[in-house]
């Protein structure tokens, strides 16, 4: 690979800050720079973006790379024919949850998956490839329903995080957010199954702490995501275990209740499955 064929790969803060915020970039101080380019372990990524993995492989290499342990159940017993499904998934860890079920999904499927993602991880351009970019602001947000529709009009198997972030530290408890409702008006229209799925683990305490501090001070921008990165990096040697459920026939989210209340319903089935694998 040349060199500017593995630049063009490889994430760069300067550029990602210039190309989000114009000419306002230049008021960005460099010793900040500097701390977000540690913070997300920017050299330490590159390296492994210079490997060249792209889509599954991407998956299934970063899991190896990071040392982490993941095992599954259910996923066996799940169907590959012509049916298209919708993966719906807590989303404890924020980085290395998403990268274990591209891995355990995208080999089953034989790659035919895509993530709804938060459009910065199409920086991540081994990942790209698997990704429907979501940006709810700025220019990207007129072109957000056709991209959905595309999406799940297409034959791949969808995977989402309907609660949008990572999770946070609820009444003492690691827990979601209220997953959104996309997923259930979706599946409907597309005649997509839904298979719910849960992702045991969690982040550090200190990623919990700043999450809160996040909320209690208002702060806009979410600056707990800035770390996710880190904590991915602290799962080396980390076991994880992913609990595939049953399909849910996508008839089941009949008028009796609203989306809402079907995707709030999906959210309590996911937290009640439990493995039957000692973690």
């Amino acid at each position: 690979m040349d060199n500017d064929a593995a630049d063009s790969l490889e994430i760069n803060i300067r550029k990602v800050i210039s190309d989000r915020m114009g000419k306002r970039a230049r008021y960005v101080p460099d010793f900040l720079i500097r701390w977000l380019e540690r913070t997300v372990h920017q050299d330490e990524i590159n390296n492994f973006l210079r490997k060249g993995y792209v889509g599954v492989d991407f998956c299934e290499e970063c899991i190896t790379e990071l040392g982490a342990v993941v095992t599954s159940e259910g996923i066996d017993h799940l169907p590959t024919d012509e049916r298209r499904f919708t993966f719906v998934c807590n989303h404890p860890l924020g980085a290395v949850d998403g990268i274990a079920l591209g891995a355990l999904l995208g080999r089953k499927y034989d790659g035919k998956i895509r993530y709804l993602v938060n459009d910065l991880l199409m920086n991540l351009k081994g990942l790209a490839p698997l990704c429907i970019p979501i940006n709810k602001l700025g220019k990207q947000s007129r072109n957000l329903p056709r991209q959905i529709s595309e999406a799940f009009g297409s034959d791949n198997q969808i995977i989402m995080f309907p609660a949008g972030l990572c999770s946070r530290r609820i009444n003492g408890e690691i827990h979601d957010i209220p997953w959104g409702k996309t997923f259930v008006t979706r599946s409907i229209k597309s005649h997509r199954d839904v298979v719910p799925v849960r992702f045991i683990g969690q982040n550090s305490p200190r990623f919990y702490r700043i999450a809160t501090w996040c909320k209690r001070l208002r702060l806009k921008f979410n600056i707990a995501m800035l770390f996710l990165p880190d904590e991915m990096f602290r799962t080396r040697g980390q076991h994880y275990h992913v609990v595939f459920g049953q399909p849910i026939p996508w008839q089941t989210f009949d008028s009796s209740r609203k989306p809402s209340e079907w995707a709030l319903w999906v959210e309590e089935q996911v937290y009640k499955m439990q493995s039957t694998e000692t973690i």
